[in-house]
């Protein structure tokens, strides 16, 4: 066992069972803060809070190895006023009161990772967006972005370092992004969508992981990253790559205003697929990490094996 303790807030959505599963072999034990009570599965337990006051829950923050903070209401929804508010609260709430407790904490955590989102930067076709040169978008989802790194910077935390990660999308096998796009392919309707000219910016669920030890290892790195592969793929270009490595020939697309119906039909925002996301993970790839899945072929490969 290389660590003491982990610590998940708001770990029991799909990246939360990533991180859980990623540490339970390298920790004395994974603590995941969480509104509903679970039972404990072999070194993992889980710690009732609500996200908006302090409680026992703070114990467990005392001198843990990491804190990685992973809570929000899902953006995959329509940007209704109700909504937006709780994209917000849920985002603002626990990063605020989180840094709060670790602000006041004699032995507060080693490192504290607060995800964050890729799509803060803007929409962007003519060159690659990094933490050094890219430019901050506009629109609804960068305001929230903008707000949630504020709020995580909110407070001095001389004795914790502090990583804001802006994750790409991730890929996996059981949950988020990906199991969609690969129903779409059995479907037949594996297409591009749009023109096929947005990057979507990926990082394999193993390497995303990876990420958040390689902070915990390297005592000298804070500030933002990006958690994005390397290697960036066009939207035609992913949906080609699906299809191929599941056997399908052909899959309709669906053009821009399909979606924006589509979107209407099933609740989300078109924008979530249409906006071009070119990030680059520059600052991970200057100290030094080595993704295992660089490349976009390699990575759906595995998942589907």
């Amino acid at each position: 066992m290389k660590y003491k303790k982990i610590v998940l807030a708001g770990g029991n959505g799909y990246l939360g069972n990533v991180l859980a599963n990623y540490y339970k072999d390298r920790t004395e034990e994974v603590v995941i803060l969480s509104r509903h009570e679970k039972q404990e599965e072999e070194n993992i337990r889980t710690v009732t809070w609500d996200g908006k006051t302090r409680g026992k829950w703070t114990t467990e923050l005392v001198n843990a190895d990491m804190l990685v903070n992973l809570c929000g209401k899902n953006v995959n929804c329509r940007y209704t006023e109700k909504n937006k508010a709780e994209i917000f609260a849920s985002r603002l709430q626990p990063t605020e009161l989180l840094g709060e407790v670790i602000r006041d904490l004699f032995e507060p955590p080693k490192l504290w990772i607060n995800i964050t989102s890729a799509t803060i930067y803007r929409h962007a076709e003519d060159r690659p967006q990094d933490e050094e040169t890219g430019e901050i978008g506009t629109g609804f989802s960068v305001d929230v972005c903008n707000r949630w790194e504020a709020a995580f910077n909110k407070y001095e935390t001389p004795k914790t370092r502090k990583v804001a990660l802006r994750m790409g999308i991730v890929l996996g096998r059981e949950d988020g992004v990906f199991p969609r796009l690969l129903n779409l392919v059995k479907l037949g309707m594996g297409g591009m969508q749009g023109n096929g000219e947005q990057y979507v910016s990926w990082v394999h669920e193993h390497d995303a992981a990876r990420t958040t030890e390689w902070l915990l290892d390297h005592p000298y790195l804070e500030g933002v990253f990006n958690c994005t592969a390397p290697n960036p793929v066009k939207n035609a270009a992913l949906m080609h790559i699906i299809r191929k490595a599941f056997g399908m020939p052909f899959g309709l697309p669906a053009p821009k205003w399909l979606l924006e119906m589509g979107s209407v039909v099933i609740g989300t925002e078109s924008e979530l697929i249409l906006k071009s996301r070119w990030v680059l993970p520059k600052r991970l790839l200057d100290s030094g990490f080595e993704f295992e899945y660089g490349d976009a072929k390699g990575a759906v490969r595995e998942i589907l094996a």
